[in-house]
């Protein structure tokens, strides 16, 4: 016999105890956030903050890559980079469209090359 019980009881038990964990924080973040502006300085700075850290994390991920990354060549990676950018702009900045773009580049580019 488990600690959650058999069968679906553990099952049951997991979704309430999750419920009971998330569901005040979401009603509390709900009560809290209702009456903010989203226009504000401080979030206009927190944007800013967070694209920045965005490119610097894509940057990084182009010039000095770890991982699988390190057998792609920097000229595909840096195609790669730029055809997606050129994909999120081209369809109304939607983000996963540039990044499926990106990577499958890279996907034909490694299976070409080899």
């Amino acid at each position: 016999m488990s600690l959650l019980g058999d069968g679906i009881t553990g099952y049951v038990m997991m979704i309430v105890f999750a419920a009971l964990v998330h569901e005040p924080w979401r009603w509390a973040g709900y009560a809290l956030g209702r009456n903010l502006n989203p226009e504000d300085e401080i979030f206009k700075w927190v944007k800013a903050v967070s694209t920045s850290l965005v490119a610097a994390l894509a940057a990084r991920l182009v010039l000095f890559p770890a991982g699988a990354l390190v057998s792609i060549p920097l000229w595909l990676r840096v195609v790669a980079f730029a055809v997606g950018l050129a994909v999120f702009y081209r369809t109304g900045m939607t983000a996963w469209k540039g990044v499926c773009a990106g990577a499958g580049l890279i996907g034909v580019g490694k299976l070409v090359l080899g």
